[in-house]
């Protein structure tokens, strides 16, 4: 008996050993995210930064050791600056697939979240239910994000009826000017948008059918070293998809599976 607690003390040794050696040889990796776009990505009353972007990748990190996360909150125009200038190894911010970003950036190849495009409008106005009937209206959209690659399209294929005002700022700033009837629309994530309104008493509303249902990725530099951080979270993440844990995850915040 003595014998046999003895070489399970021993094996769990070696294993304590063993984490702790890649816990020490840890890569830190910093992760570029607004901090901005709850319940995604967004500070909580203790000023940490919390959201399903963040426990996704902090399940990530502990199902392989040797990477740790660090998230850096930074406006949306300098993630993709930060990245390039090596200010963040990722990003990781509700981003879905284009043609500039898969040419320039790895994606990872397993999915974490799929996002719905759709209109959002003040609440109380029902002339709005489609692209097509903001013509002669103004749409607020945010410089380079992929609802206003969506939103160029569209309008490209149908004769440039749109007037797009473009924002700098994120989220908030647009829909504070729908509420306040300084534009008419934007599109966006209404799960984003709804959770954006109420913390700030705004009556929005999400109209007309989705426009796009995209899935969302994270993004690294288009190097070696982006190529080998890629492979390392989409191992995890498809096993976090086999076992039921991004699943698990999405209906916490979302009551819905939004990761197939």
């Amino acid at each position: 008996m003595k014998g046999i607690i003895k070489k399970s003390l021993l094996i769990a040794a070696l294993f304590l050993s063993t984490v702790n050696a890649a816990l020490a040889n840890a890569q830190t990796i910093k992760v570029g995210t607004m901090g901005t776009y709850e319940p995604f990505s967004y500070h909580n009353e203790n000023g940490e930064l919390v959201g399903y972007d963040i426990e996704v990748l902090r399940e990530v990190a502990k199902r392989d050791a040797s990477l740790q996360f660090e998230f850096i909150a930074s406006p949306w125009d300098t993630l993709f600056p930060g990245l390039d200038a090596n200010r963040f190894q990722l990003l990781a911010q509700q981003l879905t697939s284009n043609r500039d970003r898969v040419r320039r950036y790895y994606l990872t190849d397993n999915r974490y979240f799929t996002c719905v495009s759709q209109l959002i409008v003040k609440a109380g106005r029902n002339d709005i239910h489609s692209l097509a009937d903001l013509k002669g209206k103004k749409i607020g959209m945010t410089v380079g994000d992929s609802f206003t690659r969506l939103v160029e399209d569209w309008n490209n294929e149908h004769g440039n009826i749109l007037t797009i005002v473009y924002y700098e700022q994120d989220i908030p700033t647009i829909l504070q000017d729908i509420a306040t009837g300084r534009i008419d629309a934007t599109v966006n994530d209404p799960i984003m948008a709804k959770s954006k309104a109420a913390k700030q008493n705004l009556n929005i509303r999400v109209v007309g059918e989705p426009l796009a249902a995209d899935p969302t990725f994270f993004v690294m530099k288009k190097d070696a070293a982006g190529n080998a951080l890629k492979q390392r979270i989409d191992s995890a993440l498809q096993a976090m998809h086999d076992d039921g844990t991004l699943s698990r995850l999405s209906v916490k915040y979302f009551a819905t599976d939004y990761t197939r």
